[in-house]
């Protein structure tokens, strides 16, 4: 790549707009070298960058340039002759502006496209690639992201986000575009783009209600708060409640799609602090539950209320985390149906996903399966078996779950439905969703959990993905002897070793490595995929509650020690 001046410098001359240039003109040498000091890389999860102008930031011009190379790749894919994409965005801002423009793009290319009407979920996109039997799929979207950022994610003909290899390819691709030699907008042809609606929406609601368990079970004592975070699931969600009998109230403030995400610091319902306005109207209403979804409405995240007790009068809200919601939905599931119905089964959870559904699972006939982080790698599985097994449930502990084969993606709108559903099921028994996991903790092991994610210094993306392969390169080559106190009796590293899961499939090579002690407890480092950071899974197990509180205090203890040579002295030590 060129010096970041001279980027700087094309930019300057070759950009038309009038303010994006103004904003050019204005940055200092520290900002030029950030936007400009690299390209964004075409990643097994798209791209995802802040908002502005530069080569390594997300604008119209590097869409344009990302469409470009997606649609030379989907030109020499084989399969139908008439190549199609269908074009997702959530409620970020310049969401639509990106999708536009990817549009304009394709069409130039000659690929027909079928752009959505308004923001959708994530999960719609998929099921409307496996429904208009695409050749491919964008949803313009950054997930969890604060505002500042946006992304792009791309899929293939099978629904799924595109593989390493296909990432790979689309980059080349890319490599031999120049980023102002892209199509301009009058190069589109309008004829090829196809707005799409209400009508897949039908199909796609239709397909989730096909996914209740007990349909019938009594919900009218159910309350549940719902707060989409100002995102996709703001009119999904709803809907689904209404369709399948949920009582539901939605937090008026957060209701409305906002890529400003005016009420949250982070709209990410594995944030804390996102339940508050929830928390606050479920105690005025009373209701049981505060569920809350993300910006494109793939993940879900809820806080249950517990019975009352002699310090909460009307019980207190909990936050039930991805890993332990995966493993009561899993348990509800086992619970609903019969020993011959789970016989041709089986789940998928990730590997940095707690062992507890594992636990939950075994003696009844449910595979288990584990996979790669990623939910690409879960919908490589549902493909596999496709017609040949039954899929019950996947998820992993970041909050995204699925269940059912309608879409390859994690799916909120779905996964919201099931939990109201599950939590009226066992209001009818007297138990609310906390005493479940209570019960589960104590039928079989306490599990806990922690994921920290230690933000990388650096003077641009390239300098912080060089001190993060550092930083795990001395791991890989110098592993900690022990964790919690414990003697390390395993080492799984998961890029230079080859490992298998249940079914016999080779896991692709990844850059993470595992640690297990004695106790059996595991400590797993990545580096993130999407954002300059090294994340930190801490999983544990114990007999008794007090044991397992003090394998997490030692475990938590060794962040500090093992990452003390990177973690940013001003910020220190960031929860993801």
């Amino acid at each position: 790549m060129k010096e970041y001046q001279a980027v700087y410098n094309e930019w300057v001359e070759k950009v038309t707009d009038a303010e994006l240039k103004k904003e050019l003109l204005g940055l200092d040498e520290a900002a030029k070298m950030e936007r400009f000091g690299s390209l964004m890389t075409f990643g097994t999860a798209g791209l995802r960058a802040k908002m502005g102008p530069g080569s390594a930031f997300m604008n119209v011009y590097t869409v344009a340039h990302a469409t470009a190379g997606f649609a030379e790749f989907i030109k020499k894919q084989k399969g139908a002759k008439e190549k199609s994409v269908a074009i997702a965005y959530d409620s970020r801002n310049n969401s639509a502006l990106f999708a536009k423009r990817a549009s304009e793009v394709l069409t130039a290319n000659g690929i027909k496209v079928y752009l959505f009407d308004d923001l959708r979920p994530t999960p719609e996109l998929s099921f409307a690639v496996l429904n208009l039997k695409c050749s491919a799929g964008i949803v313009i979207t950054a997930s969890h992201n604060t505002k500042e950022y946006n992304g792009y994610k791309a899929y293939g003909a099978d629904g799924i986000q595109l593989s390493e290899d296909d990432a790979k390819a689309v980059s080349a691709e890319m490599e031999k575009i120049d980023i102002f030699d892209v199509p301009s907008s009058d190069k589109a042809r309008p004829e090829l783009e196809q707005t799409i609606g209400k009508e897949l929406d039908e199909k796609y609601l239709e397909s989730i209600l096909a996914e209740r368990v007990k349909p019938d079970v009594d919900k009218k004592d159910l309350k549940v708060v719902y707060t989409p975070l100002h995102g996709a699931g703001s009119y999904l969600v709803p809907e689904i409640f209404k369709r399948s009998g949920v009582k539901f109230f939605c937090v008026e403030k957060q209701k409305k799609p906002d890529g400003n995400f005016p009420t949250v610091e982070k709209p990410n319902p594995e944030d804390d602090k996102a339940y508050e306005l929830g928390i606050k109207l479920a105690e005025e209403k009373k209701a049981d539950l505060v569920i809350a979804t993300d910006p494109d409405s793939d993940r879900v995240g809820c806080c249950a209320r517990t019975k009352p007790s002699k310090n909460y009068p009307n019980g207190r809200f909990i936050k039930i985390t991805g890993n332990q919601m995966g493993a009561l939905l899993l348990n509800y599931l086992i619970e609903t149906h019969t020993k011959d119905e789970l016989k041709n089964t089986y789940a998928v959870k990730s590997v940095v996903s707690s062992d507890m559904a594992i636990e939950i699972a075994k003696e009844t006939g449910i595979q288990f399966i584990e996979v790669l982080t990623g939910f690409k790698y879960i919908g490589k599985k549902i493909e596999k078996y496709l017609k040949k097994k039954k899929h019950l449930l996947s998820y992993e502990e970041s909050y995204g779950m699925l269940c059912g084969e309608y879409t390859r993606e994690k799916d909120a709108v779905l996964i919201a439905m099931l939990i109201a559903e599950m939590a009226a099921y066992y209001k009818a028994q007297g138990k609310t969703l906390i005493d479940v996991l209570r019960g589960l903790f104590k039928d079989y092991k306490y599990f806990g959990e922690n994921v920290i994610g230690i933000e990388v210094d650096g003077i641009d993306d390239n300098d912080k993905k060089a001190r993060m392969a550092k930083k795990i390169k001395k791991l890989r080559d110098h592993a900690p002897k022990k964790l919690g106190g414990e003697k390390v009796v395993e080492v799984r590293d998961y890029l230079n070793d080859t490992f298998k899961s249940s079914d016999g499939e080779e896991l692709p090579e990844s850059d993470m490595l595992c640690y297990v002690n004695a106790n059996g407890d595991k400590f797993i480092v990545r580096p993130s995929g999407t954002e300059p950071k090294i994340k930190i899974y801490i999983l544990a197990s114990a007999k008794q509650k007090k044991d397992l509180d003090a394998h997490m205090k030692l475990l938590n203890a060794e962040v500090g020690k093992l990452f003390a040579d990177i973690i940013p002295k001003k910020t220190g030590r960031k929860k993801a």
